[in-house]
């Protein structure tokens, strides 16, 4: 029986429905429009598709937003400088600085110099800090929606083996924290396994929830899943087509013909886990608008 699909775009549109009468509550309680700024710097393709879906995502919802853009050979200070003015201006509910930056800026910095009450893309030391304790706060937007595609098609991962494959910052180790939290959503037993483990297969065969996120085309095959787990695929990957007039196609980590035949569940790629980057992105602007409006009545 091939598996059913997880369909990243439906669930995403119902999340950004979610967040855009929010945005109408919210201003109708008074509250200011939420508004998203990005930072780009140099001129990275993936990067500026992102940047322009946001802007888009961003209009569908209600929130106002704006890029600043700098050339690939901006000095770190410059970077830093544009971080500090952004951080100080009341009118930016959330800084988005889009990754990767030039060799020459050291993105670590870059993001402990953020704000953690704008840091809607959750990588300030302070927001990963609070999710190791599991306390409220802006969560790293990829695992957000990874969590909300399981919890919206009816896999609760509460008690359930999940093995998560990479180890990044932006996506293994803040989904196995967000996932293994005693929460509503978590409440998991999560392995954290990358390429370098000993007989992945072993281990990814164990897991009722398996995440690929290593960046590897076709790192997970159909012997490495357990019949009937769902499967959800992180990755986004540029794989040579010379039938496609791009001369390229997107594929995951996933070996997704051969995979979809034994899991019970999976995402494609694209339209998995993608259009929840995004709409996770949105749901944290607001809530950091939101956050703000309720420290501005405080003081």
């Amino acid at each position: 029986m091939a598996a059913r699909i997880i369909d990243g775009n439906a669930i995403a549109a119902a999340v950004r429905a979610e967040v855009a009468a929010a945005v109408e509550a919210h201003l109708a309680g008074g509250g200011r429009r939420p508004h998203l700024t990005a930072v780009l710097v140099g001129d990275d393709p993936a990067s500026a598709t992102y940047v322009r879906n946001k802007a888009a995502a961003c209009a569908e919802v209600g929130m106002s937003t704006d890029t600043v853009r700098l050339p690939a050979d901006t000095p770190p200070a410059r970077v830093l400088a544009e971080v500090a003015r952004l951080n100080a201006d009341d009118g930016v509910s959330g800084i988005l600085v889009q990754t990767p930056l030039p060799p020459q800026v050291d993105e670590q910095a870059v993001m402990c110099a953020l704000d953690p009450a704008k840091d809607v893309d959750g990588l300030h030391p302070q927001s990963l800090g609070r999710l190791v304790q599991g306390a409220p706060g802006l969560v790293p937007c990829t695992p957000a929606g990874v969590q909300q595609l399981l919890l919206r098609s009816g896999i609760d991962p509460a008690g359930a083996r999940v093995v998560i494959v990479g180890r990044s910052m932006l996506v293994g180790k803040p989904l196995a924290l967000l996932l293994a939290n005693k929460a509503p959503g978590g409440n998991a037993t999560v392995t954290l396994a990358h390429t370098a483990t000993r007989d992945l297969g072993a281990v990814t065969r164990e897991a009722e929830i398996l995440v690929a996120a290593v960046g590897r085309p076709g790192t997970i095959t159909a012997g490495m899943v357990q019949p009937g787990a769902t499967v959800i695929d992180v990755g986004i990957n540029r794989v040579a087509a010379e039938e496609r007039k791009s001369g390229f196609r997107l594929v995951g980590d996933v070996d997704y013909d051969g995979v979809a035949a034994v899991a019970g569940a999976i995402t494609p790629v694209p339209g998995g886990v993608g259009p929840m980057t995004v709409a996770m992105l949105l749901a944290n602007t607001l809530r950091a608008e939101q956050d703000a409006k309720r420290a501005a009545v405080r003081t």
